[in-house]
């Protein structure tokens, strides 16, 4: 998994804790959920609205100081991977986070992950987010030789695989992150997803635009 949290675009310092427990998990949604709400004390958690935001940062710092567990790294059925992401942004700009599903080539879910991506941020740097996302858990986790991203955004697919140059201003560095790491992968591919085509990376998606959407803290 990833050692460094992966860089986000403006967040509360509350949401912004958030990311940094996803990042500690290796971004397992699950698992950061888990966790948070075992922290949070009574019966709240991480999305109840019983839970007070000074609740809230507590658990999450105290998290972060006691150090968290990764969970296991399923063992892949080959070298062959398919990859889901999505992001998604309230009010393009809004709130916005970022989905990501690894899966081997028989369509056996390994990791879902998700984060958020920003306060007021557009839909396609969240799409580009969950891109890079997904990418940099699947290398740091596995050797893939061949790969399927499974993807529902037209232009980061222009961007990325038709060689156009980024057409919104902020995502250079996200597309040359993106850029190094398909360069690694011997073989790579997308598959336009259409919006009836069922896409697991986009509850993730919006868990983090929810995350996104958190108070100062």
């Amino acid at each position: 998994m990833t050692d460094e949290s992966l860089p986000a675009e403006h967040l509360s310092p509350l949401a912004a804790l958030v990311d940094e427990v996803l990042a500690d998990v290796g971004y397992e949604v699950a698992a950061a959920t888990d966790a948070i709400d075992d922290a949070v004390p009574g019966h709240g958690g991480l999305f109840d609205p019983t839970t007070t935001p000074t609740e809230l940062r507590r658990a999450l710092e105290s998290l972060l100081a006691s150090g968290l567990d990764r969970p296991p790294v399923p063992e892949p059925a080959g070298d062959s991977f398919v990859l889901y992401v999505d992001g998604s942004s309230r009010g393009n700009p809004g709130p916005a986070g970022a989905g990501a599903v690894i899966a081997d080539a028989a369509d056996e879910e390994l990791a879902r992950l998700g984060r958020p991506v920003g306060s007021r941020t557009g839909n396609n740097t969240a799409e580009y987010v969950a891109l890079r996302l997904g990418l940099s858990e699947l290398l740091a986790r596995y050797e893939p030789r061949r790969l399927e991203v499974r993807i529902d955004s037209m232009t980061v697919i222009r961007d990325v695989w038709g060689g156009d140059d980024p057409t919104e201003p902020g995502v250079e560095a996200y597309s040359e992150a993106v850029a190094a790491a398909l360069s690694s992968v011997p073989a790579h591919e997308y598959t336009h997803l259409a919006d009836s085509d069922p896409n697991p990376a986009d509850a993730l998606a919006t868990v983090g635009a929810d995350i996104a959407a958190f108070g100062p803290g």
